[in-house]
């Protein structure tokens, strides 16, 4: 007797700046999932978070796959519900395993890891801590920072200190960092409302546009470095594996929104030339962070080089990593020896595994 193919909720879309990058990411993974070494054993129903928070079953999210864009308002029934989530669509309570494919705010901070925890239905990817940790840049650093991982030198600022606009704050950044540094919203993913700050006018600027995205700011030292990538999976009772480096490379005067999403603008190197003594640290730094932040399921952990003096630093650490055809996660297991149905696969059945345990054990975190 054929077994019953275990129902797959694939999400995406979600209300944030990388609404775009999330279908890309999905279409991706839908491929995957459709594969025939995967076909027989899930049964795969889409679910799209449009731009409004609004949630809509397989018939619309089907669709936006489909075209690759976000959904028009031609094709959402009117009259539209209010914005936010006001119930879960046709279908959602008979999925056995969610898999999101939601980058950024309210897809990747810990809010939709929650209503899976109270659901009690397995999902991939970090719980709530690992998710709203990994996620926000302050509390990321800090938790990198008590596990004692080299970072670059940075500084916490809050939105309020930044629009007031005020000369103190200016000059200690200026003292404790120096030019050229970078200007960050905490929880924002894919380069979203970050600039490059090279003196006091565009330090003021980047302020004012982080500020106007996110309450919680980072400021960090520019450094003259390569950029190195690494996968991991795994966590909970898995071991955290970690995947062979990449590199990033472009010819932009540093990696932004548009250099990272648009053709032509960089390019991948994998495996990165390094020593291995170097990839060996990167390894071993990829899953110490993972730790640091209570990751699990799937990670990607960013590292700058500094090949004249050795030095590596950990940059930051993606929990739910893009999925998109120039994504490093993917390639990274790729090269590593991992196909992408089969990596797929394995993350949902570590999903189930992890929920199953916990479960077993005590109710559902």
């Amino acid at each position: 007797m054929t077994p019953t193919p275990i129902a797959v909720g694939l999400i995406f879309g979600g209300a944030s700046g990388e609404h775009a990058v999330s279908i890309r990411s999905a279409a991706t993974v839908a491929a995957a999932m459709r594969d025939a070494e995967n076909a027989s054993s899930y049964a795969l129903q889409c679910f799209y978070i449009d731009p409004e928070g609004r949630w809509w079953g397989a018939e619309l999210a089907d669709a936006v796959l489909l075209q690759g864009s976000p959904a028009r308002l031609e094709q959402l029934p009117q009259p539209l519900p209010p914005p936010g989530f006001r119930g879960l669509p046709a279908g959602a309570l008979e999925i056995d395993v969610w898999l999101p494919v939601l980058h950024g705010p309210n897809g990747e901070d810990g809010t939709i890891q929650g209503l899976f925890t109270l659901m009690q239905v397995p999902y991939v990817g970090s719980g709530v801590l690992g998710s709203a940790v990994g996620m926000d840049k302050q509390a990321m650093k800090a938790a990198f920072a008590a596990a004692g991982l080299p970072q670059v030198p940075y500084a916490c600022v809050s939105a309020s200190a930044a629009a007031q606009n005020d000369d103190a704050l200016l000059d200690q950044l200026e003292s404790q960092l120096g030019y050229p540094c970078f200007v960050k919203p905490a929880n924002l993913g894919s380069s979203v409302g970050i600039s490059k700050a090279t003196d006091r006018a565009s330090l003021q600027a980047g302020l004012k546009l982080a500020a106007a995205l996110d309450p919680r700011l980072v400021v960090e030292q520019g450094v003259t470095a390569r950029e190195l990538e690494c996968a991991v999976r795994g966590g909970g009772h898995q071991p955290l594996q970690a995947s062979v480096l990449g590199e990033i490379c472009f010819e932009a005067d540093w990696y932004d929104y548009e250099t990272k999403y648009s053709e032509g603008k960089s390019h991948t190197v994998i495996p990165a030339l390094v020593p291995e003594a170097v990839a060996e640290r990167c390894r071993a730094m990829a899953i110490e962070a993972c730790e640091a932040v209570g990751a699990m399921g799937l990670s990607r952990v960013d590292f700058f080089f500094c090949e004249a003096s050795g030095e590596l630093w950990l940059n930051e650490i993606n929990t739910l990593p893009g999925f998109t055809s120039q994504s490093m996660y993917p390639m990274l297991w790729a090269a590593t020896g991992v196909a992408l149905p089969t990596l797929v696969r394995e993350l949902i059945e570590g999903a189930r595994e992890w929920h199953l345990q916990v479960s077993s054990g005590g109710p559902s975190t």
